[in-house]
């Protein structure tokens, strides 16, 4: 494939806003119950166990050039990384406030996408970003000094996922995202399960491994269904789009994480809130809009 298609890359990603938030809310309900690092374990081993079949069944080929198989090594990483400081900024956070906090991320993804792929920002994307960044600092109304250093995880989770996004861009276009995901499920399985058996019978409350009931079993199910199909949908937007076009809307995912917490957890936005809610959903809405318009010129001045 040659060439981006903006608007297919905003679909996918605003699928991803969509089921991200969901996998994190399930991961919240299993938080006081299953440890995280059975959480992150079982997240990748489903990933594995439901595309494997389907890598085999089409025929995809799994082979990858050292470069490529370098850099999936490293998303893998910085994937597992990643999820761990999200599942368990959201043991102290409601999950509005963690996803909100975690939202520096779009930032730290347009300098990236500048110095490191030489990829155009331009000032209206950038203004999409602030203006969204407002209505997040709205929504979060953050107080580091009543939650503590727990505050600081959802700030890893935007540094990891920023890098994870940026090579992820690097490699959309040379690997299928189907295969890509499977792979990265088995290499993180080799990498946790280890260290699961290592922390078996220790005591650790964050590694040491426990058997989930029936209820949880089936919620670990869905979490791995969701995170699987969200990072697929993630995956695909970057084949599609620049990472600075799909970072204003990453910020969808904080008014759907807010509908959530309110529906499961009973964490309803203030008045306040709901204003950052609204600017964020414009600053996302914003970019949709102009994408489309953009997209319409370049096929009129087509030949």
């Amino acid at each position: 494939m040659t060439g981006d298609r903006p608007l297919v890359g905003i679909l996918f990603m605003l699928g991803f806003c969509v089921l991200a938030p969901m996998g994190d809310g399930i991961a919240k309900l299993l938080g006081d119950t299953v440890p995280v690092g059975v959480l992150v374990t079982a997240r990748f081993a489903l990933q594995a166990l439901f595309l494997m079949p389907v890598v085999v069944l089409t025929r995809r080929t799994m082979r990858m050039t050292r470069r490529v198989l370098v850099l999936t090594t490293l998303r893998t990483g910085l994937h597992i990384t990643g999820i761990s400081a999200m599942f368990l900024s959201l043991r102290f956070l409601p999950l509005a406030d963690a996803i909100a906090i975690a939202f520096v991320m779009p930032f730290i993804m347009l300098l990236l996408g500048r110095y490191v792929l030489n990829e155009e920002i331009g000032t209206r994307r950038l203004t999409a970003c602030a203006v969204g960044f407002i209505g997040t600092l709205l929504v979060i109304q953050p107080s580091f000094a009543s939650v503590g250093l727990a505050a600081l995880l959802p700030v890893l989770v935007a540094v990891v996922f920023a890098l994870f996004m940026l090579v992820t861009r690097l490699i959309a276009k040379e690997t299928d995202p189907i295969t890509l995901q499977a792979i990265s499920g088995g290499m993180a399985c080799v990498l946790l399960v280890p260290v699961l058996w290592l922390a078996d019978g220790t005591g650790q409350p964050l590694l040491d491994p426990v058997m989930p009931d029936t209820g949880d079993t089936i919620l670990l199910l869905v979490l791995g269904a969701l995170g699987t199909t969200a990072h697929l949908l993630m995956t695909w937007s970057l084949r599609f789009a620049p990472s600075a076009t799909l970072a204003p809307m990453q910020y969808l995912e904080i008014p759907f994480a807010t509908l959530i917490g309110w529906v499961v957890f009973h964490d309803l936005p203030n008045g306040l809130a709901a204003v950052g809610i609204a600017i964020t959903i414009c600053a996302g809405l914003y970019i949709v809009v102009r994408e489309r318009g953009l997209s319409r010129q370049l096929a009129a001045e087509a030949p």
